[in-house]
């Protein structure tokens, strides 16, 4: 229970920005206390200007609404205008190392900011373009906010969706997660209609709007999301065990190599070893593995070997201007085989 008041409205207020509508025992749950003490702390929020309706019913439900002045003493207009803008640009272009915590927090901003903000968000981001890192399929934040709002207000979601042969379809679904890849945004849902599991990619879902309906979650087939997701990826691909050596610590390594890798273990003499299954194309692990920036022995597959053997003679090559270099060769000492 939250006994200092202060503490407690900011984390009513908290709840309140994620944009769904809770029942006041719900509230009452989360805070630790009374459903009346709930009454008295949206009165005070109200006081402070914060625009939280109440809707009649048996739960009293409470919403923080949009459209109205910004709440006193949370962001200045240019302040709310910047970090909209910021977390739109981020979460529509998947760049590297924005998740879902950026799109909740967009959500959230974007619930209460007022009309006129509202429209030089629009008009910046309508008038910039980014160069970012990723190269995955652009997503309109709006589409982002969407699924973001469905997953934290546990509604079920309708979409338009193609598929990768380009076929349409429309989906009812129980949105459990939004993944990012880096490269792209994927949403884990239960599809109602197909009565399973799917990750759809959500540069392809089109027409997203929540029903209103809530639904109870299911349990999902897998550790998490992002597992679930892996497995998926993976389930039609065929998957191979790596073997790498690098000359550096475990934690130099662990540091730089994506998490669907593995976890380096140090070797006890200067130099750790990463071993773990994947799937894909072995060129891309091999990309992966030289992006460390580290002297590495690749020691199997067979196959990782020789991928890695053509790319660094396809480096060499472009540096040393040697044209008919044999593809397989490389500098003695550098890669090993099995």
């Amino acid at each position: 229970m939250t006994t200092d008041t202060p503490a407690r409205l900011l984390q009513l207020l908290s709840l309140l920005q994620t944009p769904r509508e809770w029942p006041g025992g719900e509230l009452a749950e989360r805070l630790g206390v009374s459903r009346r003490t709930v009454r008295r702390d949206v009165d005070r929020l109200r006081e402070l200007g914060y625009p939280v309706q109440a809707t009649k019913g048996a739960d009293g439900g409470y919403r923080l609404v949009a459209g109205k002045a910004m709440p006193p003493l949370v962001l200045d207009d240019e302040e709310a205008v910047a970090i909209a803008v910021g977390l739109r640009a981020g979460a529509g272009h998947a760049v590297e190392g924005v998740d879902e915590a950026s799109v909740r927090a967009m959500a959230k901003l974007e619930q209460v900011l007022p009309a006129r903000l509202r429209h030089r968000v629009s008009t910046l981001q309508a008038a910039t373009t980014l160069l970012t890192s990723g190269d995955g399929p652009s997503i309109a934040p709006e589409t982002l906010t969407a699924l973001a709002s469905t997953v934290a207000g546990r509604e079920r979601l309708r979409f338009a969706y193609r598929d990768k042969d380009g076929s349409a379809s429309h989906r009812l679904t129980e949105p459990h997660r939004l993944v990012s890849t880096g490269r792209r945004w994927y949403l884990v849902a239960y599809d109602l209609d197909r009565g399973d599991w799917r990750t759809f990619r959500v540069d392809r879902v089109s027409r997203p709007f929540s029903t209103g309906a809530r639904f109870a979650p299911r349990e999902l087939p897998a550790g998490s999301a992002a597992e679930y997701l892996r497995q998926s990826i993976h389930g039609h691909q065929e998957t191979y065990a790596f073997d790498v050596r690098f000359a550096a610590p475990a934690e130099l390594v662990g540091a730089r190599i994506p998490a669907w890798a593995g976890t380096p273990e140090d070797d006890g003499a200067g130099g750790c070893v990463l071993r773990g299954t994947t799937g894909g194309p072995v060129e891309w692990l091999a990309v992966r593995l030289a992006m460390v920036g580290c002297e590495f022995t690749v020691r199997g597959p067979a196959e990782l070997v020789e991928r890695t053997r053509e790319l660094a003679g396809r480096l060499s090559r472009a540096t040393d201007g040697t044209p008919h270099e044999t593809p397989g060769e490389t500098p003695s000492g550098t890669l090993n085989g099995p």
